[in-house]
């Protein structure tokens, strides 16, 4: 039997990819941002309505539901929030998924925050949302998972809120996967979870680019990173003016009778190698060193500026959040929705894909967007493994159901 599902705050769809996998019939969902709206579309259909859920009436939502789900905006309940309070608007939109389970009365819902859900207010505020639905008539749980005890390479934790109206307990995944982390781990004999390297690491020699490539059988796309740390890592060890660069740049391009867009192409990005040739109002830059050795393959020029380019070192490194370096032996850090962590090359971010990958998307699920807005869809996301896995237990509850 396929269950029908109403989603609430979908975003890109992490956790509909999860339902999605586990057999729902995803027949409503909605946001409000156009880019996550957009990448939903592109990657779950088209059954996605971008507005305001505050404006929409119930009586838009399609009846006779079974499953209602929502990840709610979470900014003000999170831990890295210090002015966080009740009086922040967002957080009562959860109301929202109140209105709408108050309204289509499914037979159990899903919610899902981050961890600072917990103790806000001394945990009057989680209490109180436990008791708004249970006065619903729903039987409510919540508990905290960490995303790498079920096989996602990431220690993310995350609140589930389970209830449910049809007389069963609320199902959880069992814990898969071992990780010693802030008092999870507790078995030992299970698989450890996996690590970065295990997870990215066949991708830390590709070059980024913007065109879908083919590594180990695999179809690569969005491999794309911001490049914002190379002064405060390996940074240039001599002066180098960007102004003489691009003057000499744009004098072996145009002897070798290479054009930019040729030189795009070769290197599959779209528009950065432009910038190797441009000087004008400060939106010039010098390539990588790596790029500058296959500049000099193929346009031939001397070695005049080789030595300054090229020649790196280590500059001093401030573990602030925004400038954390991936660990390699264990699962990543929780990928946020500003910056990801810094590749432990050092030289650039993870990219997109890197963070899509570690997120448990699968690789043919595309985004849309900006850069900065394809980090973001990702970071605002659950964990496609582990929302398959909560999909599963939901599965259950209404299959016990039904069987009984």
């Amino acid at each position: 039997m396929q269950y029908r599902l109403v989603s609430l705050f979908s975003g890109a769809g992490g956790m509909d990819k999860g339902f999605e996998n586990a057999g729902f019939d995803i027949v409503w969902a909605n946001d409000f941002d156009k880019d996550a709206v957009n990448t939903y579309k592109k990657n779950l259909g088209d059954h996605i309505i971008l507005g305001d859920i505050t404006k929409i009436p119930s009586c838009e939502i399609p009846d006779n539901i079974d499953v209602v789900i929502g990840g709610f905006p979470c900014q003000g309940f999170s831990v890295n929030n210090t002015k966080r309070n009740m009086k922040d608007k967002r957080n009562f939109l959860y109301k929202e998924l109140l209105r709408i389970v108050h309204d289509k009365h499914p037979k159990i819902f899903v919610a899902e925050n981050v961890k600072g859900l917990l103790s806000m207010e001394n945990g009057r505020v989680i209490q109180m949302i436990a008791s708004d639905f249970e006065k619903l008539g729903y039987k409510v749980d919540y508990k905290l998972l960490l995303a790498a005890e079920y096989g996602v390479p990431e220690l993310r934790e995350r609140v589930i809120i389970i209830g449910n109206r049809i007389g069963v307990d609320n199902l959880y995944p069992k814990v898969t996967h071992y990780v010693e982390y802030k008092g999870y781990g507790k078995d030992k004999t299970l698989p450890p979870a996996p690590t970065v390297e295990e997870t990215i690491g066949f991708l830390a020699s590709e070059r980024l680019s913007y065109d879908p490539f083919v590594v180990n059988g695999r179809m690569i796309s969005d491999h794309i990173a911001s490049e914002k740390v190379a002064d405060t890592f390996w940074g240039r060890k001599y002066p180098v003016n960007q102004f003489e660069i691009c003057d000499y740049l744009r004098y072996w391009r145009d002897k070798s009778g290479w054009t930019t867009t040729k030189v795009d192409k070769h290197f599959g990005y779209k528009y950065t190698a432009g910038h190797w040739f441009r000087k004008d109002n400060g939106s010039g830059s010098i390539p990588k060193p790596e790029d500058w050795w296959e500049l000099k393959k193929i346009f031939g020029f001397d070695d005049k500026y080789d030595k300054a380019v090229t020649t790196l070192e280590l500059k001093d490194i401030t573990f602030e959040q925004s400038l954390r370096i991936s660990n390699w032996d264990r699962p990543s850090d929780t990928i946020t929705a500003t910056q990801p962590e810094i590749h432990p090359n050092r030289k650039r971010r993870l990219s997109v894909r890197e963070c899509a990958i570690i997120q448990t998307f699968p690789d043919n699920f595309t985004f849309t967007g900006s850069l900065n807005s394809k980090y973001r869809q990702i970071g605002n996301a659950v964990p496609v493994l582990m929302a398959t896995k909560i999909a599963e237990c939901i599965k259950n509850m209404l299959d016990k159901k039904n069987s009984d």
